[in-house]
């Protein structure tokens, strides 16, 4: 959907604290943060090794900021706290954010990474006008958790500008655009690095300078650029001169089937059958299909119990779901009863009306995901897994498992070499009784038994992988070697001599081959 409008009203919240503000509410959940004295950042992949994604206010204080090097942060404070950014997670969090902001106006977007843009044209009166509407947003974010920073103003990129670099609960009059944008600085306009350090140095510092200057010139020399980095058109946008449409994400569809009862009841397997119906009919009118269901009973001590389904495969099959619930109902607590029971889809994906095969066969990628929905209720969402395989230098990462009906499956599309078909995690340390210089040991001793080495191959050098490895992680070196009896051993030797990173270099065994 599409907001514009010839005098809008918008707001721009700012989150500047999101991400680490997130982070201190989940790990306080199982364990106790860091103080406020400690500088803490939170990083996330770069191109050349981790980069700082988020700091606190005491590595703020420092000088550290979003995008230095983690390494080069922690060479000058070595006392930070480093820990990984969970970018995936805040993600869904301002999706969230974007539709429970939705209590001010109908007309709510995402802005950027930390914030959000609403148009509260004809909404500020029902809160009792536009400052109270502000403080109004800036409390209940304060209630979630969150700080946030906001700014009225009659075009989205005006309130942008101003939550970023003006005060506190700015206001702008759609006559004092210009006069209020004229000494914020030329990043207010969302400008690229390149395109700020090339105004800067031609002396356009702020927008009112930039706005002082003759269009003509200015075309010239950025007329080239495409809309999201030419500052004519982005200072357009921001005084009114050019229309800025509000692209607000339509709401989520709820899918719920509800049963309310004449008088408290003990059972609720009589009710299933018909909530099953209902939600089903739900789902295909909307050609949609569940891949997550809750069963909530409301009992008459104001309390409710839950229980809940996950499917491998969108599905609105009422049989395969009434299965899929046998057995988890008993885990229900009634109390002393309950009057209301919902059934509602919490996650659902699009799964269009299909014909059944004319020639009677089943489709085997359905009775797949109906088996892993069954073992799953049955066993545990943790007991059914499947691979997942990630590009890596060290052999023991490049397998890991994840639970089958919140991942999909990857292809082992790693360049992987030949590998034992099973790998020790950890490896284990053998005793070199004799070994060949430069080569593998001729006689070893693992698990209290010595082994005769009679053939060899390698060795293959693993190199640590310096972006994620430990200051002074040793290299590999791997050898297949076959013993007396027959059996091959993948054993590794760990560093070398006099390479500065140890002692004497030590030897695993990290796997067998057939």
């Amino acid at each position: 959907m599409t907001r514009t409008r010839a005098t809008q009203q918008i707001v721009s919240i700012w989150l500047p604290a999101l991400t680490m503000e997130r982070w201190r509410r989940v790990i306080s959940q199982y364990r106790t943060p860091p103080k406020d004295d400690v500088p803490v950042i939170l990083s996330c992949d770069g191109t050349h090794g981790p980069v700082v994604q988020c700091v606190n206010a005491t590595a703020q204080i420092r000088g550290v900021k979003p995008g230095d090097r983690v390494v080069d942060a922690q060479a000058v404070h070595p006392d930070l706290h480093v820990e990984v950014a969970d970018l995936k997670g805040d993600q869904i969090l301002m999706d969230r954010l974007v539709h429970w902001s939705r209590r001010w106006c109908p007309w709510t977007a995402q802005d950027g990474a930390d914030g959000l843009v609403l148009d509260i044209t004809g909404s500020a009166h029902l809160f009792g006008g536009e400052a109270r509407i502000l403080r109004d947003i800036v409390q209940r974010f304060a209630m979630q958790g969150l700080t946030a920073k906001v700014a009225l103003a009659p075009t989205q990129g005006a309130a942008q500008a101003l939550a970023r670099y003006a005060p506190q609960y700015t206001i702008c009059d759609p006559q004092n655009v210009e006069a209020q944008l004229s000494a914020l600085p030329v990043q207010a306009l969302r400008l690229d690095a390149d395109t700020t350090r090339l105004l800067t140095r031609l002396g356009l510092r702020t927008i009112g300078a930039l706005a002082e200057m003759p269009r003509i010139t200015l075309m010239r020399r950025f007329g080239h650029l495409p809309a999201e980095r030419n500052p004519l058109i982005l200072l357009d946008r921001a005084t009114g001169h050019v229309p800025s449409p509000l692209n607000a994400p339509p709401d989520h569809m709820h899918f719920i089937a509800r049963a309310r009862l004449p008088e408290p009841v003990l059972d609720p397997t009589p009710h299933l059958n018909s909530l099953v119906d209902d939600l089903c009919t739900q789902l295909a009118k909307a050609e949609q299909g569940a891949r997550q269901l809750h069963l909530t009973i409301y009992r008459i001590d104001s309390e409710c119990r839950s229980v809940g389904v996950n499917f491998a495969k969108a599905s609105r099959d009422p049989a395969h779901i009434l299965r899929l619930f046998d057995g988890e109902i008993d885990k229900i607590d009634p109390g002393f009863g309950f009057d209301l029971l919902t059934l509602e889809a919490l996650r659902v994906e699009p799964l269009s009306l299909t014909q059944d095969r004319l020639d009677g066969t089943r489709d085997t990628k359905a009775d797949v995901a109906g088996l892993l929905d069954r073992l799953t209720a049955r066993l545990g969402q943790d007991k059914v897994t499947w691979s997942t395989w990630t590009e890596t230098h060290k052999p023991e990462r490049v397998e890991g498992r994840v639970p089958a009906l919140t991942s999909a499956p990857s292809a082992a599309d790693v360049a992987i070499r030949e590998r034992p078909i099973r790998i020790l995690k950890p490896a284990e340390e053998i005793h070199v009784i004799y070994a060949v210089p430069e080569g593998p040991p001729s006689q070893f001793r693992w698990r209290r038994v010595v082994y005769r080495t009679v053939r060899q191959a390698g060795p293959e050098r693993i190199a640590p992988e310096w972006w994620r490895d430990k200051p002074g992680t040793r290299l590999r070196d791997y050898y297949k070697v076959e013993v007396e009896d027959g059996r091959r051993f993948w054993i590794y030797r760990e560093g070398l001599l006099h390479d500065g990173r140890g002692g004497d270099p030590r030897w695993f065994l990290h796997g067998f081959f057939a």
